[in-house]
């Protein structure tokens, strides 16, 4: 060793790195941009997060029972049933002189929570019988409906009875009730209406909260075109 510095034998290449540039943030797709905001994109956050919450368990409710109501018939899923019963109830002198008059008395005499509904009312007419014709009397109908029965009595103007049926539904079939609001009060119709509020907020906010991380926008227009064109597809036509 001379003290000499040794030479290098090859010459090494230094790299060196340039820094990358952080990909610019596009923001919320379908929002425009003087809405990318903090205040903003928190209230629309906690906006979806407690609509979603609120409806949560009745979003359960109509969701279980849309499937037994649109399988109930193909599928013969035997959940939702109704126990039947008819009988004949007699009318004492004098008797009912309208169809109203033949509703309050029922709604005494069966013990009924909600009073008729809307009678329906055929007039007298001709039936055929044979080669010739009757005289039919009028008729009434009357429905009673809550969301734990239903009584439906028909009336032959001048009888001495009216025909009586009821139907007791199970636990399922009283569920699929209240999805379709038969026989609830207004408190039900009211919070129902609050949930279906609640989902188009719910679609909405989810809209405008979609990101790129979710994929493209032509992808996501795609995704619910398709939905809507299936949909008025299969409602128009039956399939």
């Amino acid at each position: 060793m001379d003290g000499k510095p040794l030479a290098l034998e090859a010459s090494e290449s230094v790299s060196v790195a340039t820094p990358r540039q952080a990909p610019r943030e596009r923001g919320h797709l379908f929002m425009p941009r003087r809405w990318h905001r903090p205040k903003i994109m928190k209230w629309l956050r906690r906006t979806h997060a407690w609509l979603g919450l609120w409806g949560a368990v009745l979003g359960l409710l109509f969701g279980v029972t849309g499937i037994l109501l649109n399988h109930r018939a193909v599928l013969k899923i035997p959940a939702a049933k109704n126990a039947e019963m008819q009988l004949q109830v007699p009318l004492a002198d004098p008797l009912p002189a309208d169809a109203t008059a033949l509703g309050a008395f029922l709604q005494r005499e069966l013990k009924l929570d909600k009073s008729a509904t809307r009678p329906r009312i055929e007039p007298a007419k001709s039936a055929p019988w044979g080669d010739g014709s009757i005289r039919q009397p009028e008729r009434w109908q009357l429905t009673f409906v809550t969301t734990h029965e239903t009584v439906t009595a028909e009336y032959w103007v001048g009888n001495r009875h009216v025909s009586v049926r009821r139907l007791d539904p199970n636990f399922f079939a009283w569920l699929n009730r209240l999805h379709m609001g038969t026989g609830a009060g207004v408190g039900w119709i009211l919070l129902a209406d609050t949930l279906a509020g609640g989902l188009i907020v719910l679609a909405l906010t989810g809209l405008l909260l979609w990101t790129r991380l979710h994929g493209r926008r032509l992808l996501a227009l795609g995704l619910a075109g398709t939905c809507l064109t299936l949909g008025l597809i299969f409602g128009l036509t039956g399939i």
